[in-house]
């Protein structure tokens, strides 16, 4: 999801161990780990009241739809693309002549 790798897990627990000094560091990672549970209890949570709410049409539910950058892209802009389409109003040309009046100008 955040695409971090062992280098970075590194470098964080550097800078926190600088930060925090070793002496704080366990007591604000069971501080982290309380936050991080309590998120995944609300997101669960929030997950379950959509699902009984919702019901066959959760499985259809699909959150990237709900993002407004790929809506607009989805709906407004993949016209774009095409061809462009012949207005269906067509002019016909003068038969003959157009008369000029100088002093209408």
């Amino acid at each position: 999801m955040f695409d971090i790798g062992i280098p970075e897990l590194l470098v964080i627990g550097v800078v926190a161990v600088l930060v925090f000094g070793p002496d704080r560091l366990p007591e604000f990672a069971r501080t982290a780990a309380r936050l991080l549970g309590q998120v995944r209890t609300v997101v669960g949570n929030a997950q379950r009241d959509l699902r009984e709410e919702l019901g066959p049409d959760f499985a259809n539910l699909d959150v990237r739809e709900l993002d407004p950058r790929s809506f607009v892209r989805k709906h407004l802009l993949d016209g774009l693309d095409d061809e462009p389409v012949e207005s269906e109003v067509r002019t016909k040309p003068p038969a003959g002549p157009v008369s000029y009046d100088p002093e209408a100008t």
